[in-house]
């Protein structure tokens, strides 16, 4: 029974007899395959030790499909992940720059820094043939389209999503449906009293998403109004946005449709933690290689 078990485990041709004539599995031929180690890709986190970066940076450590190649804050030059973050086995040295960090070969560059070094961040990478995943925002639709032009012509993706928490997304697909049927809506876009940027990258993605099927309507059209214009907010790619900027928030979204007798409101609200953001990211990481030129929100690589 042994002798048959081992020949259908290593073929007959994979045994050499020894001087007494007995056969064994032979020692060239019968190590059992290891299995293909899957290779890891290598992600290089711009903001690395930021709010949101130094999350990404402790997940991606810990995956088990990818490496941390590179990490990037102006703060912490030279330090190691493992000493700024208290990362066991985190030795990754911390570049100053998204160019000297990319001297390491890298596959994904992440960038979670500000919208004043993103682009220059985006486009360093895209030089060096790497593919994008942009957490910042701040970036004009100027800016992504000629971060577009220049993926495309690289044969690089890149995902730009205003937010990666799941309840976005799932804000960002309910509006897309109510706005197929509902003509009236406008969006409220909320954050702390220090963010610079208006609307929030959340916001802005919003807009353009219910901008590609349609704006919405106005019974007063702006150039009608009767006082301070600015106080019907800002015309975002066909929709009416307003920013609201006060201490207690950190960031939330609210996407408000209207009927006749009826209403409907979508909100998403996030906490004062990272978390939610981190799970997103990863699934932009392992995805971003899949398609060319620019994708916007995260839900266009879901499949929801």
């Amino acid at each position: 029974m042994t002798w048959y078990l081992l020949q259908n485990l290593f073929g007959a041709n994979h045994f050499w007899t020894n001087a007494l004539g007995r056969s064994y599995p032979s020692r060239a031929k019968c190590t059992l395959r290891k299995k293909e180690e899957k290779v890891k890709i290598r992600v290089c986190i711009a903001g690395a030790t930021g709010w949101a970066g130094s999350a990404l940076t402790k997940a991606v450590h810990q995956a088990e499909d990818l490496v941390l190649s590179g990490a990037v804050s102006r703060s912490n030059k030279g330090k190691t992940i493992r000493e700024v973050l208290d990362l066991n086995g985190a030795d990754t040295v911390i570049s100053g720059s998204v160019t000297e960090a990319l001297q390491t070969r890298c596959d994904v560059m992440v960038d979670f820094t500000k919208p004043d070094v993103a682009k220059q961040n985006i486009l360093a990478a895209l030089d060096s043939g790497v593919h994008v995943v942009v957490g910042t925002s701040g970036l004009s639709d100027e800016d992504y389209e000629e971060i577009n032009d220049i993926a495309k012509a690289k044969n690089l993706g890149v995902l730009a999503a205003g937010n990666f928490a799941l309840t976005v997304v799932l804000l960002q697909k309910f509006a897309k449906i109510a706005a197929k049927y509902i003509p009236h809506w406008e969006i409220i876009d909320y954050a702390g009293s220090g963010k610079v940027d208006v609307p929030s990258g959340t916001v802005l993605e919003l807009a353009n998403q219910l901008g590609r099927i349609r704006e919405s309507c106005l019974d007063i059209p702006t150039d009608q109004l009767h006082g301070p214009i600015e106080t019907r907010g800002a015309r975002l790619n066909g929709s009416q946005v307003h920013s609201i900027r006060l201490p207690g928030f950190v960031i939330a979204a609210e996407a408000i449709f209207g009927m006749d007798d009826q209403k409907l409101v979508l909100r998403h609200e996030a906490g004062s933690s990272a978390t939610p953001y981190v799970d997103g990211a990863l699934l932009a990481i392992r995805k971003v290689n899949t398609f060319k030129g620019l994708q916007r929100g995260l839900d266009t690589i879901m499949d929801i």
